[in-house]
């Protein structure tokens, strides 16, 4: 291996390990289904039965992923709403709501 090889693979190794702020939002939003149910909660909570009905195509389980997603993110809050009937909400936390205009920017594109 020449020594230009050898530095290549150096800086290539080097640059796998800085982390990409933007690569790893884009991970965290990445998915047929999070960027709709990000703008449909942009103004109001939004729960799970209503997602299944306005997002023509989803399922239950891809909802459901969705939504642990980006829950674990801290990107949407859950909420248990003790009425009855029982129900549960999800909304945009702060994180989320920093990332509506990119989606909104995204979306002009």
């Amino acid at each position: 291996m020449s020594i230009s090889q050898k530095k290549m693979t150096t800086d290539f190794e080097k640059m796998k390990e800085i982390k990409c702020p933007a690569e790893e939002l884009l991970k965290s939003i990445a998915g047929k289904w999070k960027p709709q149910i990000l703008l449909l909660a942009i103004d109001v909570p939004v729960r799970f039965n209503a997602l299944l009905r306005q997002l023509e195509g989803s399922n239950k389980q891809a909802i459901a992923t969705a939504l642990k997603e980006l829950e674990a993110e801290g990107i949407l809050t859950k909420q248990t709403i003790q009425l009855k009937p029982l129900h549960i909400e999800y909304s945009l936390s702060e994180k989320g709501r920093k990332i509506v205009p990119l989606l909104q920017q995204l979306e002009d594109f």
